[in-house]
C-alpha cells in the first residue's frame, strides 16, 4: 500500500484540522468583507452603467430620428417646389443642383405614380462613388413597396457595397398618391453609431442591420432577428424604449437598451458587455482576494510550523501502520524527544520488527488480503492453473554435499536453495501468482485462485509464462556457477502444469493455519510436473491448460498418460517457448539449450508400485 493509499485513508490529519480551522475563520471574515464590497460596487457601477447605456441609446435614436425625418422633408420639400414650378419632366437644372447640393447624403430620388416612374440622380454623388445610373435603375427596379404613415427604410449597402440606406414613403397629391424612394447615405450618423464603450446601431422591424460599426455586418446585409434583445422588444410592442440585460449567441452578456424610432419601421440598439461594464468591480475583488490570500499563506504558515510538533511524529507512525497494512512489515522508525509519542514510536518500531519476521513463515500476500477481507473464511470453487516443480536430482546433489561439507552441510544446503527458492519466487509474484508451500526442493503455486488475472485463460498464460522465465532465471543462475562445484551446483527443475476446477479457502486449525488448494487439479499437476524426467522434458502443461493458451505458446504434444483416476488418457504437451519471441521453436532446441537428452519413449517404465501414470504407446 502506497502513498495513494494513505492519502485516501489519512483525509485529515493534525496539522491539517489546525490549518483548517484558522483558514474558515480568515476566509469567513476576509471573505464576508469582499463579498459586501463587491455586491455594493456592482449593484453601483450596474446602476450607473445602466443609465449611460440608456443616455448614449436615446441620444443615438434621437439623431437618427432626425435625420430620416430631415430626408423625407427635404424631399417632400423639393417635389412640392417642383410641381408648383414645373412639372417633374421638365425640371430645373439650376434648382435640382441646388437642392443636391445641399443635400450631397441623397443619391437618388424615384417617384412612381400610377406605374410611371420617375429618377432623379445626384449626379456627384454617383461619380465620387463610381455608381453608375444603370445600378440605381436595376436596384429600384426591385420596386420596393411603401408602409403607410411609414418611412419604410432599406439597407442598400449589399447591393453597392456601400452604406447606402433606401427610404420608401407616401406623398399625398390631389391627384392620387406618390410612392417615393429615395437612396441617401447616413454619414451624418457615424459619430453617434461608430466604435466605441457603447456599441449602437440601427435594425429594422425584421431584423436587418441598417447601421452599424462593424461596416461588414452592413455590407453583408446582416441579420439580428435571433438576438435576444430584439426578441423581447418584439414582445414588448407597447414600449418605445426599454433596457434588459442579455447573453447572445457566443455566451457573452450584454446590457441592452432599445429606441423605437418614431415614424420609422426602425429601431436604435445601444449594447455594453458586462466584462467591460463590472471591470474595475473586479479589479477590487481580485485585489481583496490578493490581500485574503496573502494573509491565509501567513497564518497557514505559522499553523503548520506550530501543529509539526504533533502532526510529524503522528504522520510517521500514521505511515508506518500502512505500511505494515500493506504487507511491508520492514518499517524503520526512529523515537525524538522524550514523551508519550516518542515511546509509541518505539514500541511501533518493536512490533514492526517481530511482525517482519513472522511475515517470513507464511504466505505474506495471502495474509495481507485475508486481513483486508479480501480472502473470506471457508472454501470456494475456483477455477484456477496449478504448479508445482521440483529439482532434478536433488537427493544425489544432498549426499555431495554432506560428502563434500560434512556437519556444514545442512547450512550449505539451505543457502543454496534459498538463492533459487528467491529467483523462482521472483517469477511467481511478478505474474500474478501465489506461492503455496515449499515441499522440500519442490515449489507448488496456483494462479487465479487468491486472486485473478480476469480470465481462467489470462491466468493459465501467466502461469505458463512464469516457468518460462524460470528457465530463463535458472539459466542465467547457472552461468554464474563452476562445473561440478559441490557447494553451488547447477539446478536443473521440471515443471508441472494443469488447470481446472479446485477448492480453495484458509485450511487448518485454529491455532494455526494456510491458504491453499485441494482438488483433483492439484494432484494431476503434481503428477504431471513428475513426467519430465521421463520424457526429457523442463516443462509440461496438460491438455486442460494447452485448450486455453496452446494458441499462445509453441508447444509439442508427448504420448498421452493414464493416470490413476482418469478414465481417460491425458494429453500432454511440452512447453518449447512463447509464439513471435527469440528462443528456441522445437523440443529438440530446448533439449540442446539445457542439456537434456532425448528419452526412448519406448523403454520408459513408471512407477509399478505407485501406478500412478503409465506413457501410452505412439
Amino acid at each position: 500500500m502506497g502513498q495513494k493509499d494513505h492519502k485516501i485513508r489519512v483525509l485529515f490529519p493534525i496539522g491539517a484540522k489546525l490549518v483548517i480551522i484558522i483558514s474558515i475563520l480568515v476566509l469567513v471574515s476576509l471573505g464576508a468583507v469582499t463579498f459586501l464590497v463587491s455586491y455594493l460596487s456592482h449593484q453601483d457601477v450596474q446602476r450607473t452603467a445602466e443609465d449611460n447605456n440608456f443616455t448614449v441609446n436615446h441620444r443615438a435614436g434621437s439623431q437618427a430620428e432626425g435625420s430620416f425625418k430631415a430626408v423625407e422633408t427635404a424631399v417632400l420639400l423639393y417635389l412640392e417646389v417642383l410641381y408648383r414650378s414645373s412639372s417633374i419632366e421638365e425640371r430645373d437644372p439650376e434648382m435640382e443642383w441646388f437642392f443636391f447640393n445641399r443635400n450631397k447624403n441623397l443619391a437618388a430620388i424615384e417617384i412612381e405614380y400610377l406605374n410611371n416612374t420617375t429618377l432623379i440622380s445626384n449626379e456627384q454623388f454617383l461619380n465620387t462613388n463610381n455608381i453608375s445610373i444603370d445600378a440605381i435603375k436595376n436596384y429600384f427596379s426591385l420596386g420596393f413597396a411603401a408602409v403607410p404613415d411609414t418611412i419604410r427604410l432599406i439597407n442598400a449597402a449589399p447591393s453597392f457595397q456601400l452604406s447606402l440606406i433606401t427610404a420608401v414613403f407616401k406623398r399625398k397629391d390631389k391627384e392620387g398618391d406618390e410612392t417615393i424612394r429615395v437612396l441617401f447615405s447616413p454619414d451624418d450618423l457615424s459619430e453617434s453609431f461608430g466604435t466605441g464603450t457603447n456599441t449602437s446601431f440601427i435594425i429594422t422591424d425584421s431584423g436587418d442591420v441598417l447601421l452599424h460599426p462593424d461596416s461588414d455586418l452592413v455590407l453583408g446585409g446582416a441579420n439580428f432577428s435571433s438576438l435576444p434583445i430584439v426578441a423581447t422588444m418584439r414582445q414588448e410592442g407597447d414600449s418605445n424604449r426599454r433596457q434588459i440585460s442579455f447573453t447572445d449567441d457566443s455566451g457573452i452578456n450584454y446590457f441592452g437598451a432599445y429606441y423605437r424610432i418614431t415614424g420609422t419601421d426602425t429601431t436604435a440598439i445601444t449594447t455594453i458587455p458586462h466584462d467591460i461594464v463590472f471591470e474595475a468591480v473586479r479589479s477590487i475583488t481580485r485585489q481583496n482576494l490578493f490581500l485574503t490570500a496573502a494573509v491565509l499563506a501567513l497564518a497557514i504558515l505559522f499553523v503548520w510550523f506550530f501543529s509539526k510538533t504533533i502532526s510529524k511524529p503522528v504522520r510517521v507512525l500514521a505511515d508506518a501502520a500502512l505500511h505494515i497494512e500493506g504487507g511491508d512489515f520492514e518499517v524503520e522508525l526512529e523515537p525524538k524527544g522524550h514523551d508519550e509519542l516518542s515511546l509509541l514510536t518505539e514500541s511501533f518500531g518493536k512490533m514492526s520488527s517481530a511482525l517482519n519476521i513472522f511475515g517470513r513463515f507464511t504466505n505474506k500476500d495471502i495474509a495481507v488480503r485475508a486481513m483486508r477481507g479480501e480472502i473470506k473464511p471457508g472454501g470456494f470453487p475456483k477455477h484456477g492453473t496449478m504448479f508445482f516443480s521440483d529439482i532434478r536430482g536433488f537427493t544425489e546433489k544432498s549426499e555431495n554435499f554432506t560428502r563434500a561439507f560434512g556437519d556444514e552441510a545442512s547450512n550449505r544446503i539451505v543457502m543454496w536453495l534459498n538463492e533459487y527458492f528467491t529467483r523462482m519466487v521472483d517469477c511467481v509474484e511478478k505474474t500474478g501468482g501465489v506461492v503455496d508451500k515449499f515441499i522440500g526442493d519442490a515449489v507448488m503455486a496456483h494462479w487465479g485462485t487468491a486472486f485473478t488475472a480476469g480470465s481462467p485463460a489470462e491466468d493459465a498464460f501467466n502461469c505458463v509464462k512464469a516457468s518460462l522465465m524460470m528457465r530463463a532465471a535458472l539459466r542465467e543462475l547457472n552461468a554464474t556457477r563452476a562445473k561440478e562445484d559441490p557447494g553451488n551446483p547447477e539446478i536443473h527443475i521440471g515443471c508441472g502444469i494443469n488447470s481446472g476446477i479446485v477448492t480453495a479457502g484458509q485450511i487448518g486449525s485454529e491455532q494455526r493455519m494456510e491458504y491453499t488448494v485441494i482438488g483433483d487439479p492439484v494432484n494431476l499437476a503434481s503428477r504431471t510436473e513428475a513426467l519430465n524426467k521421463p520424457f526429457g522434458t523442463d516443462i509440461l502443461i496438460t491438455e486442460d491448460t494447452w485448450e486455453l493458451v496452446g494458441d499462445k505458446f509453441i508447444t509439442e504434444e508427448m504420448p498421452a498418460v493414464t493416470v490413476k483416476g482418469k478414465e481417460k488418457p491425458v494429453r500432454i504437451f511440452a512447453v518449447v517457448n512463447m509464439k513471435n519471441v527469440a528462443g528456441p521453436k522445437t523440443l529438440a532446441e530446448v533439449r540442446t539449450l539445457l542439456g537434456i537428452s532425448a528419452p526412448d519413449l519406448d523403454k520408459v517404465e513408471t512407477d509399478e508400485e505407485e501406478k500412478k501414470y503409465k506413457i501410452q504407446g505412439n
